[in-house]
């Protein structure tokens, strides 16, 4: 059995979310960053953490490639083009949206007071419209990926839900669409609905 490490309110939702899309056997351990129990899976106190019996895993995508290529879903298969595409796509959405939104965060509640610079997110928002107009331009089919869900959709869906929490641009009509129909899935209301 997995033990996912972390609140919903963090990174760990993606993890989560997958599992659930996996029916996955699991067991959440909500615990928030820096807490006892993150520190006990990660000495940095960081979350999400996958604990799979002696086994930890951190940081979010390494845990969802992992579970994805473990359990031969979600995700092409390593080796192929079509993979090599799909971390293409990772890639870009963690550089491009969630370093964007991840840097905003750090100035706007993360870094100690003396160091944030409030007057950044303008110009993180401009780079994250900039961003996800390109990321919509490039969308030909139902998920990211085209006919198939992934785990590109899973990061790119909670990037478009915590740049909307955090007041960032809105995507065009593509993608405010794509959005809807990604959290109406079963498992990701489940996963909202978790205490």
């Amino acid at each position: 059995m997995y033990e996912i490490i972390g609140t919903r309110a963090s990174r760990a939702i993606r993890v989560l979310w997958l599992a659930e899309e996996l029916a996955l056997d699991y067991t959440h351990i909500p615990a928030k960053p820096r807490s006892d129990e993150a520190r006990a899976a990660n000495p940095s106190g960081k979350i999400p953490a996958l604990r799979e019996g002696d086994a930890v895993i951190t940081d979010s995508t390494a845990i969802m490639t992992y579970l994805a290529d473990k359990h031969g879903a979600l995700t092409a298969p390593a080796g192929t083009i079509a993979r090599a595409r799909q971390d293409a796509m990772t890639q870009t959405i963690l550089d491009d949206l969630d370093g964007v939104l991840w840097t905003a965060a750090r100035h706007s509640f993360i870094l100690p007071e003396e160091h944030r610079v409030p007057e950044v997110k303008d110009s993180l928002k401009w780079e994250y419209a900039r961003n996800i107009a390109r990321i919509e331009d490039g969308l030909s089919g139902p998920f990211v990926m085209g006919e198939a869900m992934s785990v590109p959709d899973i990061l790119l869906t909670h990037c478009l839900r915590w740049a909307g929490m955090a007041q960032f641009p809105a995507p065009g009509e593509k993608l405010t669409a794509y959005q809807e129909r990604m959290q109406a899935r079963p498992a990701f209301q489940k996963v909202i609905d978790m205490p």
